[in-house]
């Protein structure tokens, strides 16, 4: 069975691409809006690509009609009939990095916010593209995932999070980074002064040491 995804993009891939990034967006996102968010990491030669996640609902949540100007988000999963979701999204994603990533591209950059964060773990411990940095922001490793090196292969690992973040606060990253720390996984924490957003002066920051 084919899907039809959508899929958004900041760079010219018709361009000489030196790097890519995979991109996995929050719960109740779509593509196109949390790739605005990405802006500030824009340079020549990187392409970020940003899948949508195929499951799409109404965000109010009510029941009965909706209209044009109902907002809409998108989820990668829930807990129905989870494991068959986690292998379709992983088959996408890497259906997606196999279209953009090249034999020429030299840096793979694996980065995922909120929700897309255990999506993007999931994807970088299964997939054989080499992934030069994984970058999780605002967001934590998934349970069935037991830290070990290894684990997301020669990768760089960043864990990004806000101060004042409702959703991560610092007793959770914390407990992550030990957590990591004593499977083995190298890592390193940064934190900025806000919330459970990407922040664009962090972002951009980051972007140009990788």
């Amino acid at each position: 069975m084919r899907r039809t995804a959508r899929i958004a993009m900041l760079g010219d891939s018709s361009a000489a691409v030196r790097e890519v990034w995979l991109a996995c967006h929050g719960y109740g996102q779509l593509a196109s809006r949390f790739l605005s968010r990405l802006d500030p990491a824009q340079a020549e030669g990187r392409l970020i690509v940003a899948p949508e996640a195929l499951n799409r609902f109404y965000l109010d949540g009510s029941i009965g009609p909706h209209g044009p100007d109902s907002a809409v988000g998108a989820t990668w999963m829930t807990r129905e009939d989870r494991l068959t979701e986690i292998e379709d999204y992983v088959a996408y994603l890497d259906a997606v990095i196999d279209d953009f990533a090249g034999a020429s591209v030299a840096g793979l950059v694996a980065f995922g916010f909120s929700q897309g964060v255990a999506t993007i773990c999931r994807w970088a411990s299964r997939t054989q593209r080499p992934i030069r940095d994984l970058v999780l922001w605002s967001g934590f490793l998934p349970p069935e995932l037991e830290p070990r090196s290894g684990l997301f292969g020669t990768a760089r690992l960043t864990l990004v999070y806000g101060a004042r973040d409702a959703y991560a606060g610092r007793d959770r990253v914390d407990a992550q980074s030990e957590r990591l720390r004593t499977g083995g996984l190298d890592h390193r924490v940064i934190e900025y002064d806000g919330g459970h957003d990407i922040d664009a002066g962090t972002l951009r920051a980051l972007a140009a040491e990788l």
